[in-house]
Formats: C-alpha cells, sequence, structure tokens
C-alpha cells in the first residue's frame, strides 16, 4: 500500500481473472477461449495490416467495423459502440447508463466483474439471488431500479433464458436501462439484437458482445454494444473522455474479417456444442450434476467430492478448470468445452480420480 492512493484504490477489490498457467503440458479448461483457432480470413486480414501505416493512429470512430456489425445484424452503424474487449464496453456502461438514483440490478451469482464495477464509479447495487437450480428469474428485476444487467447465457452457470422472457422485462422496465450480456450467445442462445432492428429499437435496451469466445480472438480484445443511437451517443461521449482510440489498426482489421466469416462461426461453434453434448453426458455417468448449458462452458459438481479437491485433483495432472470460493457454488466446477481430446483427458482423469 501506498501513502499515495486514493481512497477509491484502497478501496477496491480487483476482479480475479481466469489463471493463464505456464506449464509445459496443459489442457486448459478455465477461461472459455475457444478450442479452435480464429477465422483464416481474420488472420490474413491482420498480417495485412502489418505494414509501415501502423505508425499512423487507427480510425478512432471505427467507421468500416461499425459497418460491418450493423449489416451483420441488421442495423444502422450508428447503433454500434466499439471497445477494446467487452469488458471496455460494459465499463463504459456503468459509468455512463447505469449510474443512476437508484440501485443497478444483477443476478447474486454472475459475472464477478460487476460489483467492481459498481465500486470503481461508486454505484449503488442490488444482487438479486438466483432462484431454484440457478435460474434467472425475471419476475424478481420488476421493482424500480437504476438499471438491469446480466448475461445470457449467465456466467457461470450456463444457464439461459428465452428472448420472449427478455422481452416482456423490457416492456415492464421502461424507467431504467436493460443491459444483456450477450458474451457466450453463438453456442445455442436466443439473441436479443433482433428486438433492435426497424424504427421500433427499444430506447432501454442495450445487447453487449465480444470477439474472445466464439470469434475466438480473445487475443485481440475487441468488444461491441449495439442498442438505440441515444444510449450509443451516451457511450460516445464516455469513450472520448477516456480513450479515443480503443481499437488499433491490426484489432479492426481482424475483427471485420471475422465478423463477415460467419461460416467458420458456425463450424467451430457447432464442433463446441457437439463436444459439450457429450461431456456432460459422460460427466452425468460419473455420477456428477450439471447444469444445462447453452455456453461454451459448463458448471456441475459432485455430490460426493468436494469441488476445491476434484480441482486441485485436475490440477495437479495438468489440467486447468475453474474453481469458485464463492457461497452457493463452492463445491460446483467450471469447466470449459476443449476440443474432444481434451475432454476425453478430462474424463480420463476424473474416472481415476474418483477410482
Amino acid at each position: 500500500m501506498s501513502r499515495f492512493w486514493s481512497p477509491v484504490v484502497q478501496t477496491l477489490t480487483p476482479y480475479v481473472p481466469g489463471e493463464q498457467p505456464q506449464m509445459q503440458r496443459l489442457v486448459k479448461l478455465n477461461t472459455n477461449e475457444s478450442p479452435y483457432g480464429p477465422s483464416p480470413k481474420a488472420l490474413a486480414a491482420i498480417s495485412q495490416q502489418t505494414n509501415d501505416e501502423l505508425r499512423l493512429y487507427p480510425d478512432p470512430e471505427g467507421a468500416t467495423l461499425k459497418q460491418a456489425i450493423a449489416k451483420l445484424h441488421g442495423l444502422n452503424p450508428n447503433q454500434v459502440f466499439l471497445g477494446n474487449g467487452s469488458d471496455e464496453v460494459l465499463a463504459h456502461v456503468f459509468a455512463g447508463l447505469l449510474k443512476q438514483n437508484k440501485p443497478v440490478q444483477f443476478p447474486d451469482i454472475t459475472y464477478s466483474f460487476y460489483p467492481v464495477y459498481c465500486k470503481l464509479f461508486g454505484i449503488d447495487y442490488k444482487t438479486i439471488p438466483l432462484g431454484k437450480d440457478f435460474v434467472v428469474n425475471l419476475d424478481d428485476y420488476m421493482t424500480p431500479n437504476g438499471g438491469v444487467i446480466f448475461p445470457n447465457p449467465n456466467a457461470p452457470t450456463g444457464r439461459s433464458i428465452s428472448r420472449s422472457e427478455i422481452e416482456t422485462l423490457l416492456t415492464k422496465n421502461k424507467d431504467s436501462v436493460l443491459v444483456i450480456d450477450e458474451a457466450y450467445v453463438d453456442y445455442g442462445t436466443e439473441s436479443c439484437v433482433p428486438l433492435l432492428q426497424g424504427v421500433n429499437c427499444p430506447e432501454n435496451l442495450l445487447v453487449v458482445h465480444t470477439l474472445s469466445k466464439s470469434r475466438a480472438l480473445a487475443g485481440l480484445r475487441v468488444g461491441f454494444a449495439v442498442g438505440h443511437p441515444a444510449l450509443i451517443e451516451g457511450l460516445e461521449r464516455i469513450k472520448n473522455s477516456f480513450n479515443s482510440y480503443p481499437l488499433g489498426r491490426l484489432a479492426q482489421a481482424g475483427a471485420i474479417a471475422a465478423i463477415e466469416d460467419q461460416a467458420h462461426l458456425q463450424e467451430t461453434s457447432a464442433k463446441v456444442i457437439q463436444t459439450r453434448t457429450k461431456l456432460i453426458e459422460q460427466l452425468n455417468g460419473l455420477g456428477f450434476d450439471t447444469l444445462p448449458s447453452t455456453a461454451n462452458f459448463i458448471f456441475t459438481r459432485h455430490p460426493k467430492y468436494a469441488g476445491q479437491k476434484l480441482y486441485q485433483a485436475l490440477r495437479d495432472r495438468g489440467i486447468i478448470v475453474r474453481h469458485f470460493k464463492s457461497p452457493r457454488i463452492e463445491e460446483f466446477l467450471r469447466i470449459t468445452i476443449g476440443t474432444d481430446e481434451q475432454s476425453g483427458e478430462l474424463v480420463a482423469a476424473l474416472k481415476e480420480i474418483l477410482a
């Protein structure tokens, strides 16, 4: 601790990202990265931009990338906001849209960056307990609030809710912003982006996406939000008061190519879904209780073995998964869906541990 720390720094409990271990032989299933590489077209686009023009600043507006995203989703470019990964986008959302006179609401078990943002920006918040089997009950969010935010599918549980349910909440929650964090939407969840199309675009819905998961560009750091132009204008004001150039030339070029390569997205997402289905069946055969998942990870526990001990036993065998020590979920493991080969190694190790 330094005597020069501000009061804000002294009271922060920072977000802890997933471990990036440096081990020679490793089955890495802890940070929800794609087991498959990015679109070859994205890699080619990045390579083509590696030239003398890197001496120049990138387009601060990311106009071409916004156009690509808008075209894909049937929107207008003024409905798109860009950021350095969805975490930066979310930070601007909390600072620019969710700092109101009433507490923002989100689940008690969800993306653990949300309360960190609240404390960083001095935002009052209220956590809403997940229901039975860790379901988000939208009826619990009908009380007056300064905004509502949750991932769909939720993290770390992997459970999702339908677009029609979210649309019902949207119509009943007209006095604050509803933010849907769709980081894992491409693995079997209905997106809320279609609600933003056309002249009836709701003024209080914002949907956040990342290219770090299904687009396999976690190392490039590209995220975006889509919503009503007035919401986007507010986020642009925050961005341009913080960093006018959040996305470099390489990031923009790679993101554009990845957005346009829908075939690669669909192929790799289908592989993950297939492996997820098989892995859940195998774990259930070993006595695990696994929540339904529409994400590229599963949330599972074994009734006879402590989560911490299973986590450590897997780690001792070079297999890294995620374990949370939070109340209600300390017996669960969050396991990223890898390749079929990685899943096979995981199941073999668990059979050995359980024996």
